[in-house]
């Protein structure tokens, strides 16, 4: 959660947050989304009777989240976002996004990578919408540079402003909709500090150039997500999350395990990681100088989720010794037919991402052509646990009605073909 200077809101703000705090407690505690909570709960303890939908909204909230927005200060804005993108899915399209019975709070933390501070710069077009970004790359050459990575990461709890951000959200809907600190899984993705370091080009080029140097980089950077992750369980800042947390990728952490009393440690809980930026680099080259720091991470969490947009399946010999891997990202690039072979039969779901182009591009939705899709998926993930995100769709040509028919399209492949 980003810092903000104030947690004021107007009269008519807070009316507003109220009006959605009853929704949001309202559909919460709705027999539909009770019974899709526990479709969650089996899925994630692999005795799941058919896979699970959701549509993650984030990346085309300026045509469904943002029209129903009417708060105008930063905070009061950031609060309905939240309260929205809770419920709209089970309201608007019918998937299996399930709402929690109270508000969630994350610790507001900071992790700055060996203190490199990374300067962004967007492109945007002529509305507005985000059409790309850059880095200014502090780093340029590793060999000459090196000096800056053996600088600690700086690592803030802010647990002051954490309770001040409790304090005014209780003093808003506290008596209608409970607010609750969570721990969302603990996120992990080295090679993504690496490319914003020195960018993709002198990160291919330094493995070669300098293999000793970028090992030890990479060793560094295993050194410094530890340690933060401990600081973390040191201050008490981990809570135990095995229900609504946010796992990443669109997933959730429901996990089957009593109430844990005491110090909630790392490996209690859920982790994710990914390294979508090796997809350049031979499986052997990643298992030389990546595997080993994502190994060393990995090996902290209690149970991992792994992926993104790479696939997986190019480097699963590795990632496949993680002991503790139980979801998997199979994404549109990821070869399904390979994967499922791997998964069938195994206690670690088959997380597919379809290809976002069916929802994302044109304005009508190629039926047809996204039911041979699904069902492809549906057939050659036959005997694995199979969980559908559908990610990365960046416009849905404001036509709500696609979506809907996108999610109806999902549920009768799985009628036909589970």
């Amino acid at each position: 959660m980003r810092i903000l200077g104030s947690f004021v809101c107007t009269p008519k703000e807070k009316h507003r947050l109220r009006e959605l705090a009853k929704r949001h407690a309202e559909l919460a505690n709705s027999p539909k989304n009770l019974e899709r909570v526990a479709l969650w709960k089996r899925h994630n303890s692999f005795c799941g009777e058919r896979p699970v939908i959701h549509i993650e909204v984030g990346t085309f909230r300026k045509e469904i989240i943002d029209p129903m927005m009417t708060c105008s200060s930063p905070f009061a804005r950031m609060v309905e976002y939240n309260l929205l993108q809770d419920f709209v899915n089970l309201d608007l399209f019918d998937d299996d996004k399930v709402i929690p019975p109270y508000y969630q709070l994350p610790y507001v933390t900071e992790f700055r990578l060996f203190d490199i501070p990374v300067k962004e710069s967007v492109i945007t077009d002529e509305n507005g919408t985000e059409q790309g970004h850059q880095f200014n790359q502090p780093i340029q050459d590793l060999h000459e540079d090196f000096d800056k990575i053996m600088q600690p990461s700086k690592i803030v709890i802010h647990k002051n402003i954490t309770m001040l951000y409790k304090k005014a959200l209780e003093d808003i809907f506290g008596d209608i909709l409970p607010v609750q600190l969570v721990c969302n899984s603990l996120y992990a993705v080295p090679t993504q500090h690496v490319v914003h370091f020195m960018g993709m080009e002198n990160m291919l080029f330094a493995m070669y150039d300098y293999p000793d140097e970028f090992q030890k980089m990479m060793d560094r950077i295993a050194e410094e997500y530890i340690r933060y992750f401990k600081y973390l369980e040191d201050n008490n800042c981990l809570l135990q999350n095995h229900g609504f947390e946010n796992l990443a990728q669109g997933s959730l952490c429901f996990w089957n395990e009593p109430e844990k009393t005491g110090k909630i440690c790392t490996t209690d809980i859920w982790g994710f990681m990914d390294s979508q930026e090796t997809v350049g680099i031979s499986p052997e080259m990643f298992e030389t100088f990546i595997f080993p720091c994502y190994a060393k991470i990995a090996a902290l969490f209690g149970r991992l989720s792994y992926g993104c947009c790479e696939p997986v399946s190019a480097v699963w010999d590795c990632v496949r010794r993680l002991d503790n891997l139980k979801k998997v990202s199979i994404s549109p690039w990821c070869d399904e037919d390979f994967m499922a072979e791997q998964l069938r039969g195994k206690d670690i779901i088959y997380h597919r991402k379809p290809s976002p182009n069916f929802l994302g591009v044109g304005e009508a939705l190629d039926e047809d052509g996204f039911r041979a899709h699904i069902e492809k998926t549906l057939k050659t993930a036959q005997g694995c646990h199979l969980e559908i995100t559908q990610r990365d769709v960046y416009t849905v040509n404001h036509d709500l009605k696609k979506v809907q028919r996108y999610v109806e399209i999902i549920r009768e492949s799985i009628q036909n073909c589970w």
